[in-house]
């Protein structure tokens, strides 16, 4: 339930993309989709019925999926390139590189089923890395959405930003978070909850988790600001350390390794402009495991509590600072 007692809509954030699809393909001619051979899990198969002559199966065969984006980039064409995530960013991780980022040309690599909510597959689809690699590649930016309604602003985006974008999206449905007219800037993050002692930032599903943690630190008196740092590169400076200075200590969480991701790059900004005591909440350099999404959450500590009991280091942390 939402603060209006009204139940909140749950839509999955690779269902809404296939959606975006379609409408920018009807805004411009020069939208085109590859897959390797997972539309229908990563619905890009929407825009495949729409548009058949502007879809490209490349079936499995990641390296050449991007290389063939790539030239079409080049040709003028807006690729948006779509597998799940472990295989996008991992199979051709040397082709996004080399033939992607290092030219600059405009190719959208969207990774569905990030994290470990994708099903009983295990650790080998289970991608828990992709955020730390994507990170890593200079000139990528890289996108990180907490709802249906994020995700069409951050594709939307996406397919006029001059450079490569890589967006992660989960298999999960979530609750909208957002109202449908939410701006959405790339390098931006938002505050959806304010507050003063301690300010929670997260990414995706983990955002989700992090305004449940708000609820019960509320019950004891402790008042959490929640961030949604969507945009994990280029991060938003500027929020990052204004939520330092305000609230004086931080917790991040992510669906991802701790190494890497969201907590390496707040920390990076803590330690240049404004160091507070910080916690991260995420996988603890691990691989993933078989189980429901659930089983998983609460395995890897990816859960409310966990944020909470994070948020409650930091508060002493800061009180001892």
């Amino acid at each position: 339930m939402n603060g209006r007692g009204v139940s909140p809509r749950i839509l999955a954030t690779r269902e809404e993309y296939g959606r975006t699809l379609v409408r920018l393909g009807e805004r411009s001619r020069d939208i085109v989709v590859l897959d390797a051979d997972l539309s229908k899990s990563t619905c890009t198969h929407e825009f495949a019925k729409r548009f058949p002559d502007r879809f490209f199966n490349m079936g499995i065969s990641e390296q050449d999926l991007i290389g063939t984006a790539a030239g079409m980039a080049l040709a003028g064409k807006i690729p948006f390139v779509s597998s799940f995530a472990i295989f996008l960013t991992g199979r051709c991780w040397e082709q996004i590189r080399q033939s992607v980022a290092l030219p600059g040309v405009n190719v959208n690599l969207v990774g569905t089923h990030g994290g470990v909510t994708v099903g009983k597959d295990g650790a080998s689809h289970q991608a828990l890395e992709d955020i730390a690699v994507m990170r890593a590649i200079p000139s990528m930016t890289v996108i990180v959405p907490a709802d249906a309604v994020e995700t069409r602003k951050a594709v939307e985006a996406a397919a006029w930003y001059d450079g490569p974008v890589y967006i992660r999206l989960t298999r999960e449905k979530l609750p909208v978070v957002y109202p449908d007219e939410k701006p959405f800037r790339i390098g931006a993050g938002a505050i959806v909850r304010e507050g003063s002692d301690v300010t929670l930032c997260a990414i995706g599903l983990m955002l989700h988790v992090a305004l449940e943690a708000a609820e019960r630190l509320a019950m004891e008196s402790i008042s959490a600001r929640v961030v949604d740092l969507a945009t994990v590169k280029p991060i938003d400076e500027f929020l990052v350390t204004k939520c330092a200075q305000e609230t004086g200590c931080i917790v991040t969480a992510e669906e991802h390794s701790t190494i890497g991701g969201l907590g390496d790059a707040v920390g990076e900004v803590l330690l240049r402009r404004r160091p507070v005591p910080m916690e991260r909440v995420g996988v603890r350099d691990a691989f993933g495991r078989s189980g429901s999404a659930h089983e998983l959450l609460e395995y890897f500590g990816l859960t409310p509590q966990a944020v909470y009991e994070a948020a409650k280091r930091a508060i002493e942390r800061k009180a001892a600072h």
